[in-house]
């Protein structure tokens, strides 16, 4: 399942401007804390309630990942564990963890940067999101400044090799 959208139609000024807030969170997690740099920008309507950046070394959690920290963000900021409607800007394609807690919170949207051929839920290995066995779908689109992220990424492993 896509957006409303044709894939041909290019995404909004606002699509673009959320998911450059979203690499600058990924160059974060990468600059101060040394992780895989993956930022998340979780919006509802036109205000940013969550934002999040890869943080599993940092806290030892495996569960850390950008998409999980803006949920939890969010979750806190409007005591509620469910954001319908709300559109998450990330700069990798969704693991099967992530897609999940995104279905379980009601997400409207998911637009990300880079596919992830190894373990993306979003269309690449898994179609997690949009699967007519749950309850909820999301809509997702991939692809926005791909080539940002994806440069950020392999030269981030790069340098680690």
């Amino acid at each position: 399942m896509t957006d409303d959208l044709p894939l041909s139609t290019p995404f909004s000024a606002e699509d673009e401007g959320y998911m450059r807030r979203a690499l600058q969170l990924a160059a974060h997690a990468r600059d101060a804390e040394g992780e895989v740099p993956v930022g998340a920008v979780l919006v509802q309507g036109e205000e940013i309630i969550g934002l999040g950046w890869n943080r599993n070394i940092t806290l030892n959690d495996p569960s850390a990942h950008a998409e999980i920290m803006a949920l939890r963000a969010a979750g806190e900021r409007l005591s509620n564990y469910r954001m319908p409607g709300a559109t998450l800007y990330v700069t990798l394609e969704p693991c099967a963890m992530c897609a999940m807690a995104l279905v379980h919170a009601r997400i409207g949207r998911v637009v990300y940067a880079a596919t992830d051929p190894k373990t993306g839920a979003a269309g690449s290995v898994f179609d997690t999101l949009v699967s007519d066995r749950h309850n909820h779908r999301v809509a997702v689109r991939g692809g926005l400044l791909a080539e940002e992220s994806s440069v950020m990424l392999r030269e981030f492993f790069r340098a680690r090799r």
